[in-house]
């Protein structure tokens, strides 16, 4: 199935910059281009120059900067299923922390990264060029072997010398771009260094073989097909002799050789025992996908009708639900809910079909069969994300703020790093008339933010509406000292 994709727009990435301006620059103070020396092994990097503390605050720092400029993908059924992935690979990578902040970028270049604090993102087009979950699978085993090598904490520490006040300065600088939103920071590091923004960018040969060779080895331990590896690069390599001087984004940050393919797919090889089946999720997931980033609504519909005589079950069906996908978008509700209502018969108890049902009947001002349907199904899945998050659209469109509150409240509280749960929230204590709530649930908006004054702001206003023998005004209140401690005022 092709679609074409709108690629009118690129995310703000100036922080990943800096964070691989740091690695390369301090690289480059010995004497720049002598080659690299055999990377440290991972028991001697404790008390380096990157502490577990810092990697946080820069961590934060981060995302900080990613929520206030790059447009994000909030669907809770891609989210959902990039955690099912990352958490499937996660016990069989060498992290000690393995408390993961996944962010979705709402772009359709082929683009992924880690970087320290444990923050792990993906670009909405990878699913769009992963033809397989075993490929895309692979790219995220990769990242898991870049985060848990501490590779750019190892790049630092090969400079102990020299580093110390310079990686103070240039952190500054990651510090200023993310609370600025700007360029500011770029400026002020790039003004003092003439390195190309290419250098700055890549991971080393030698980084670059060892997450390979450890993202192999956790892709195939997690029970993916590690064939899946060399099969992805051979789509990238493909894309950046099509696309000549403008190479996918991926590759400027993960160089990649005809030899480091034919390496992986060496490995992959003496690694695998058998084919591996996608999950049929991974193809729904990414048919939404592929609506999201059509260009032409009309030309989507023709592409998934056209494969629906497709002698696969599975691919009959990721083409039927990818239809009523776009059919929705389209404005077709009454259409897309025929094809839901068929794929719920063949299978009745599978989420994204329910999710995406209750949409259609919500879209048609059906809010008490859409309320049915996701309340029947949260029974037998409780807690489920995507499930709560509908119902929470559910009472909010039918004037349920109090109803709508509940539900976002325990969103919040099961994924406190998603910002936007947070400003919803606020908006549903607003209409439940919960003024306290809104300040609270504010002020942690903000926090994400990386605004910590106009956090404290909303914590004081919270604090001041309960009195001072109430329960939550003690809760209010460590919440303010914990704030006001971090804004250096205690």
């Amino acid at each position: 199935m092709t679609f074409t994709p709108d690629l009118t727009h690129r995310p703000f990435r100036p922080i990943l910059t800096l964070l691989f301006a740091l690695s390369m620059f301090l690289f480059s103070l010995t004497g720049a281009q002598a080659q690299e020396r055999d990377l440290p092994s991972i028991g001697g990097l404790g008390g380096g120059l990157l502490s577990d503390r810092m990697e946080e605050d820069i961590g934060n720092q981060v995302m900080a900067s990613i929520r206030r400029s790059a447009r994000q993908i909030h669907d809770p059924l891609v989210a959902e299923y990039l955690m099912s992935v990352v958490y499937r690979l996660v016990p069989y990578t060498p992290l000690n922390n393995r408390e993961l902040t996944l962010v979705i970028i709402d772009d359709s270049a082929i683009n992924a990264f880690a970087v320290p604090g444990n923050i792990v993102g993906v670009n909405g087009g990878l699913f769009l060029n992963a033809l397989t979950e075993q490929q895309f699978g692979s790219v995220m085993a990769h990242e898991l072997a870049h985060l848990s090598q501490r590779h750019f904490a190892r790049r630092l520490e090969q400079q102990e010398r020299s580093a110390p006040l310079t990686a103070a300065g240039i952190i500054a600088g990651i510090v200023l771009t993310a609370v600025t939103g700007s360029d500011a920071g770029i400026a002020a590091i790039m003004g003092t260094q003439a390195l190309s923004i290419q250098n700055m960018l890549e991971y080393s040969r030698a980084h670059e073989q060892e997450a390979d060779r450890v993202g192999l080895e956790i892709l195939t331990n997690a029970g993916f097909d590690p064939r899946g590896m060399p099969e992805m690069f051979e789509i990238m390599m493909r894309q950046a002799r099509m696309q000549g001087n403008r190479i996918p984004e991926y590759l400027s940050t993960h160089p990649l050789t005809e030899s480091r393919v034919a390496d992986s797919r060496s490995r992959a090889e003496q690694l695998a025992h058998k084919r591996v089946a996608d999950s049929h999720e991974y193809h729904l997931v990414r048919a939404r996908l592929q609506v999201r980033y059509s260009r032409n609504l009309g030309v989507a519909i023709d592409a998934f009708r056209a494969h629906l005589s497709q002698p696969d079950a599975g691919q009959k069906s990721a083409a039927r639900y990818g239809l009523a996908v776009a059919l929705l978008a389209d404005g077709k509700p009454d259409e897309a809910m025929e094809l839901l209502e068929e794929l719920l018969r063949d299978n009745p108890n599978r989420i994204t079909y329910q999710v995406t049902l209750a949409e259609a009947l919500q879209v048609q001002g059906k809010l008490d069969e859409a309320r049915e349907l996701m309340e029947t199904a949260l029974r037998r899945n409780p807690g489920n994300y995507p499930i709560t998050d509908r119902l929470a659209h559910i009472e909010n469109e039918a004037g349920n703020g109090s109803q709508a509150a509940d539900y976002l409240r325990t969103l919040a509280r099961n994924y406190p790093q998603r910002e936007n749960l947070w400003l919803r929230l606020a908006e549903a204590e607003g209409m439940a008339r919960n003024i306290v709530g809104v300040h609270r649930a504010r002020a942690e908006y903000d926090i994400l933010m990386g605004d910590l004054e106009a956090a404290e702001r909303q914590l004081r206003q919270a604090q001041e509406r309960v009195p001072a023998t109430a329960p939550l005004r003690q809760v209010i209140s460590e919440r303010l000292t914990e704030v006001s401690r971090r804004l250096g005022r205690s």
